[in-house]
Parts: C-alpha cells; structure tokens; sequence
C-alpha cells in the first residue's frame, strides 16, 4: 500500500494541476489502490468462510461491495473525464 500510495504522489508531482493527465493519473492511482483491498477482503472473506466465521463473511462481504461501489465510482469519474476532454478538442 506505500508503494502505491508513493506513486499517486509522484503522479501529483510530475504532473501540473487541473490537467487530465493529472487528474487520470489520480484516478488510476486511487484504483489501484482499491483493487488491492478488493482483493484483501475477498481473500478474508474465503478465509472466514473457511474457519466457520459465518458472521465476519457477511461484514467483510459488505465492506467488499463498497469497495466494488468505489472502484466503479472512480471509472464513472474517469470516464466522464475523458468525454470532457475529447468534448473540448472536437
């Protein structure tokens, strides 16, 4: 997680402010970000199902849909970024 939150750092000091390689970049980086813990969670609900944790899987599970729900969220901005852009240059 360092190693990602370190790269959407150096996205926002590499790139100039309000520009859509900025703003991408951010998005991409807060992405990746959430397909980490997407993947965490869905690991530990595999892990609590296994050991009988019927309970921590349903709450874990939920977390996980939010996750989903942002990661969605981030691609809805994304692209909605990209239509402007290509908006303004046709």
């Amino acid at each position: 997680m360092e190693g990602l939150t370190k790269e959407g750092e150096g996205v926002i000091e590499d790139t100039d402010a309000g520009t859509p390689a900025r703003n991408l970049g951010i998005i991409m980086a807060s992405q990746k970000v959430e397909h980490y813990e997407i993947s965490a969670y869905a690991g530990l609900i595999k892990l609590a199902g296994k050991l009988g944790l019927d309970n921590v899987a349903g709450i874990l599970s939920e977390i996980l849909a939010e996750e989903q729900e942002s990661d969605q969220i981030l691609a809805g901005i994304a692209d909605n970024d990209i239509a402007a852009e290509s908006n303004k240059h046709n």
